[in-house]
């Protein structure tokens, strides 16, 4: 298989930690962005010119735009940008503060926004690509607790659809991407709580409060959704803009299994890899 290049936002954990491992292991090239670039120095000490890096805060629109030309400019072409930088964002409307509100919207919507719009001019330049938008199972169902988080998918779902749409005649291909719960630290790690207020407790929405804990472990395996869902099969032409089944990846976790949360979140990323390469 020829050597593509990747666009990879949020390398240093997640999905985008165990996408790149598997992506540099079989000789692609990740150009990735990271807000701390000591954390993937492992990486960059194992695979050298093969992992190009940058920082990136997704919520600062001119890096946005500095970054993204400079990967196209350093690297010549690339073949797929991933949008997978993101947080969730949890507690009823009310317990959220302003800052918290603005910040989950700069990052999961405006910040996707602005790296697509920038990668485009040169996806179309170079005659096509795909980007893909990693997105969640809250992208079409909105919990109570989860007001904020789910607006920010639903919107940048409806921008990325549509985008499908204005892009497919330059054979630009899209893929929304929704993972169901696995473990990949998104929950005990980088989510974000609001400030309780006593009138919700017991009420549907403190059920949210638990997500840091044990309380909300991930619900299954993500390994075993190849087990319950047909495998796509790849479209002929390299972007597959037009191939209806690429538009939506649903990535439901099955059952729990006896896995470690490394394995969990490699076999679900590894699952993702084998679908969109």
């Amino acid at each position: 298989m020829a050597q593509r290049t990747w666009f990879v936002t949020g390398v240093n954990s997640g999905f985008g930690r165990q996408l790149t491992e598997q992506l540099l292991e079989r000789g692609d090239r990740v150009a990735g962005t990271v807000r701390k670039l000591d954390s993937v120095q492992d990486l960059q000490d194992k695979y050298g010119d093969q992992f190009w890096l940058a920082h990136l805060d997704v919520t600062d629109t001119p890096e946005v735009k500095e970054v993204v030309n400079r990967a196209f400019a350093d690297l010549g072409k690339i073949d797929v940008v991933i949008n997978n930088a993101g947080y969730g964002l949890f507690g009823a409307a009310e317990e959220l503060s302003d800052d918290q509100i603005l910040h989950e919207i700069n990052t999961n919507l405006i910040g996707s926004i602005q790296v697509v719009r920038t990668a485009l001019p040169h996806l179309r330049a170079q005659g096509g690509g795909r980007i893909i938008q990693v997105s969640t199972y809250g992208g079409q169902v909105a919990p109570p607790g989860g007001s904020l988080y789910a607006a920010s998918k639903w919107g940048i779902e409806g921008f990325i659809e549509a985008v499908g749409y204005e892009v497919a005649s330059f054979n630009i291909g899209v893929t929304i991407v929704e993972p169901g719960g696995a473990s990949t630290g998104f929950r005990s790690a980088s989510s974000q709580l609001g400030t309780p207020i006593a009138a919700y407790d017991g009420t549907p929405a403190s059920g949210a409060r638990g997500i840091r804990t044990s309380t909300h472990p991930s619900p299954g395996d993500p390994a075993k959704v190849a087990q319950g869902h047909d495998r796509q099969r790849r479209p002929e032409s390299s972007s597959g803009a037009d191939h209806p089944r690429q538009r939506r990846l649903r990535l439901r976790p099955q059952g729990a299994g006896r896995s470690s949360r490394k394995s969990r979140g490699a076999e679900g990323s590894r699952l993702l890899h084998g679908r969109l390469t």
